[in-house]
């Protein structure tokens, strides 16, 4: 029997809280890449450490994120009517969209013409600032694109195709039935086959064959969906859809396994060691490297998926109030965050301190700034109610959380 959908399972909103977290931190460790990647500045103290940390932690942290927003989708969809369901995603997700592009989108323009002057060793703000709002007056060119505010686009599309996918199983009695049958054979098979992390790397391996590099390309310069992306990220999408329906198997899923600890650690250890064949397309095996790097990356992926999901049920599985909290402030971190980190990157850029003081300087001011704007801007306003749908008043949720 399904455990009742009232029964939230408050792990997932650490999960959740994590895995937006996790891209801030990621973002923030792109100038110190020992390589220029066209980010937009370099520091002058690099480390293959922080290229490790930026590879291995965009394996899984979209993925994760995508398949949590799956589950919660169809958990929102159970409880109510399908147009609700769609007035309430349009709500949370193409206002912030829309919104955040046109806010968002001169800043970061800002940020990268900054960032070359800083390279260049002469900055100047007020110059970089106008041509960042100058680049408004080429619209409708390039209109919501350029900024990491994607994530939302795709959202939006994944939630458009999977609710058009369930009405039209459900005209169908007979097609109803048998997707149930595949979405629980589905579970059981990833709850109950070790192999299943392997197995489910080869399809994954696949999209990332057709991507543009090696590793998920971040599909941000068009509106027109990157293909390979959307099918990985759509496929994880569904598989959160589809726990929803069989959630005692995703206590199951979310656990720590020493299995899938040790592949991690041997596909974490094969990413590192082919990633420089990269840049050698010369290289006599390149198309057999290049295969198995996909296949390493996507056993990265599922195994670095369920071992979060534990971690974070063996830690968070009773409702803690400052999770509450940092959960539904996770959103709007996440939404804000990329111009603070690249102005924050640019300031230090030429610091003589150490590669790591000046990460945690980054992230720690970023998620400062974030916060402090959260409390006194966004929590009590529209616009909390806005990202974070209606709350209950706080005193009544702290009385519940502590019983």
């Amino acid at each position: 029997m399904n455990t009742s959908p009232s029964t939230r399972l408050h792990y997932l909103d650490a999960t959740r809280a994590f895995a937006l977290l996790l891209g801030i931190v990621f973002h923030a460790s792109l100038s110190f890449m020992p390589v220029f990647i066209g980010w937009a500045v370099m520091d002058v103290s690099t480390s293959y450490i922080a290229g490790g940390f930026a590879l291995i932690s965009h394996t899984f942290r979209m993925a994760l994120f995508f398949l949590i927003a799956g589950f919660f989708s169809a958990m929102v969809l159970h409880k109510t009517r399908t147009r609700d369901f769609l007035q309430s995603r349009a709500v949370r997700l193409c206002v912030p969209f829309i919104v955040g592009w046109f806010l968002l989108r001169p800043s970061l323009v800002s940020g990268w013409i900054a960032g070359g002057q800083s390279m260049r060793g002469d900055v100047d703000i007020s110059a970089s600032l106008s041509q960042g709002f100058a680049s408004l007056a080429n619209l409708p060119n390039e209109l919501f694109v350029g900024t990491h505010l994607w994530f939302l686009y795709y959202l939006i599309l994944f939630t458009l195709s999977a609710t058009a996918l369930r009405s039209c199983v459900l005209r169908s009695p007979g097609l109803h039935e048998a997707t149930l049958v595949l979405g629980n054979k589905l579970v059981r098979f990833l709850t109950g086959a070790k192999s299943a992390p392997l197995l489910l790397a080869v399809p994954t391996a696949c999209c990332l064959w057709w991507m543009n590099h090696w590793g998920i390309d971040t599909p941000d310069k068009s509106l027109v969906p990157l293909w390979p992306v959307f099918c990985l990220y759509f496929g994880c999408f569904l598989i959160g859809w589809a726990f929803q329906h069989n959630r005692e198997r995703f206590q199951v899923y979310s656990r720590l396994s020493l299995f899938n600890g040790v592949f991690a650690l041997i596909s974490i250890s094969v990413l590192i060691a082919l990633t420089p064949y990269e840049s050698q397309p010369g290289y006599d095996c390149y198309l057999w490297v290049k295969a198995l790097f996909c296949l390493a990356y996507g056993i990265t992926m599922w195994t670095l998926i369920p071992l979060t999901l534990g971690l974070c049920k063996k830690l968070f599985s009773s409702p803690k109030a400052w999770i509450s909290y940092l959960s539904n402030a996770s959103y709007w971190l996440y939404l804000i965050h990329l111009p603070l980190v690249v102005a924050l990157q640019i300031a230090v850029a030429e610091l003589s301190f150490h590669w790591v003081i000046k990460w945690v300087i980054v992230c720690a001011s970023t998620l400062g700034i974030g916060l402090i704007l959260y409390e006194s801007l966004v929590k009590h306003s529209w616009v909390g109610r806005i990202l974070n749908g209606w709350r209950k008043p706080e005193k009544v949720y702290a009385a519940k959380l502590s019983n």
